[in-house]
């Protein structure tokens, strides 16, 4: 539970302060709400480990499904780090509620280009400084790529329609992408559901470290036998893992999470709602804020986990954390977020900004040639962090669209 990132928890009054007694000054509360949930998002992260580690993964993601959580915790094998999207799908939410749809699709898909960019490279470099080349496993991770290439086609698919289709054509376009989408996430949540069951039971030894090749040292200097060296990389690389125990009692995690939870939901309101006012001189675009900023923010427990377990050579683990997080977002939130809306009335879809769509592509695609060898080193991590910092770059300019109209017509 301790933590440097808890410095930041001093943030969270002063933001408060801020929303309350200086509502004119946006930038200062986006700022101060900004560094306030990434603190709490660790926090979320500890009583998730801790509520799993007591009461078993499967209960503790119920009882965090009650606090505006996902249905299940995603957690490793060997593990209980948990990698939920509690802070995006708050966020989300809010935003939804607020009739900011642009807010809603950009921090969805800055969320997964996020992970599977610079959360992922970070990982793989982190790691290559290390160990020369580190193993994973590579039927698991390329099953997720699959999963991830699903949701994409997910996504495009909607675009082509609006592509394809004039309004002589079809008169009434809006409101057939809309329906599309619905029925469409509506599949994407039975797709989760069961990648759920196969990850968590029917094949729950492939998201284990079990036949994973070991991974390769630096060579060290000659002073030291060839043979020794080997020997001894070899059971240096594979560390024996000591059985978690819980730090806190089960009533006291629980409470950890609803409060934790709740300072969540607010901070994320002052922080969704000083975009508009952040925005609207000019300095920074909203595309800017909903793909790069936003994400910073939810992914920033799960990045140093995933980051501190990859130099420990548990490079499995960290794919889980980064691409399982990907695919929860592809998969469950936003489907969730596109049948909530459908729920609220919210004219919500699946027909996303075209260079979104394009970018979320290319970063599968990229993601898929770096892990399909089931090995990784510093360079492709490099590699996957510089695109994130090339798309950084293009969003800070790129206005942002609304291809089919619908999203200006939220009241």
């Amino acid at each position: 539970m301790a933590s440097w990132l808890n410095l930041l928890l001093v943030c969270i009054p002063v933001s408060w302060a801020l929303n309350f007694a200086m509502k004119d000054q946006h930038t200062l509360v986006f700022v101060f709400s900004f560094l306030s949930i990434i603190p709490l998002a660790k926090l979320l992260a500890f009583a998730t480990d801790e509520l799993s580690i007591r009461v078993g993964q499967t209960l503790a993601g119920l009882l965090n499904a009650t606090l505006v959580r996902h249905f299940f915790c995603q957690v490793s094998m060997h593990s209980h780090t948990e990698q939920g999207n509690a802070v995006e799908l708050i966020v989300a939410i809010i935003a939804l509620t607020q009739c900011k749809l642009h807010i809603v699709q950009s921090s969805l898909v800055g969320s997964i280009l996020s992970n599977l960019l610079l959360v992922l490279g970070m990982c793989f470099f982190a790691g290559g400084l290390r160990f020369s080349e580190q193993g994973f496993s590579a039927v698991a991770t390329q099953l997720n790529s699959s999963l991830l290439t699903l949701s994409v086609i997910a996504v495009l698919l909607p675009a082509a329609f609006h592509m394809n289709v004039t309004g002589s054509t079809d008169s009434d376009e809006g409101q057939d992408i809309l329906k599309v989408s619905h029925g469409v996430a509506l599949i994407l949540l039975f797709i989760y559901a069961s990648y759920l069951f196969f990850q968590l039971y029917s094949h729950a030894t492939l998201y284990t470290d079990d036949g994973v090749p070991p991974s390769i040292p630096y060579p060290k200097k000659k002073a030291e036998g060839a043979e020794s060296q080997v020997g001894g990389d070899l059971e240096q690389s594979k560390p024996v893992e000591d059985e978690e125990t819980p730090q806190m009692s089960l009533y006291t995690t629980i409470a950890l999470l609803v409060i934790v939870t709740v300072l969540v939901a607010v901070t994320a309101e002052w922080l969704v709602d000083s975009i508009d006012g952040l925005t609207a001189t000019g300095a920074i675009q909203e595309e800017f804020v909903g793909i790069i900023l936003l994400p910073i923010v939810g992914n920033a427990a799960e990045h140093v986990t995933a980051v501190t377990v990859s130099v420990k050579d548990k490079l499995t683990l960290s794919l889980g954390v980064a691409v399982g997080s990907s695919i929860q977002i592809a998969l469950f939130v936003i489907p969730f977020i596109i049948t909530l809306g459908w729920i609220l009335g919210k004219p919500l879809t699946l027909l996303f900004d075209p260079y979104e769509s394009i970018t979320l592509f290319l970063a599968v695609l990229t993601v898929n040639y770096c892990v399909q060898d089931g090995k990784s080193n510093w360079l492709e991590g490099m590699i996957l962090m510089c695109l994130y910092v090339i798309l950084c770059v293009t969003f800070w300019y790129y206005p942002g669209s609304d291809p089919s109209g619908l999203l200006n017509t939220c009241t």
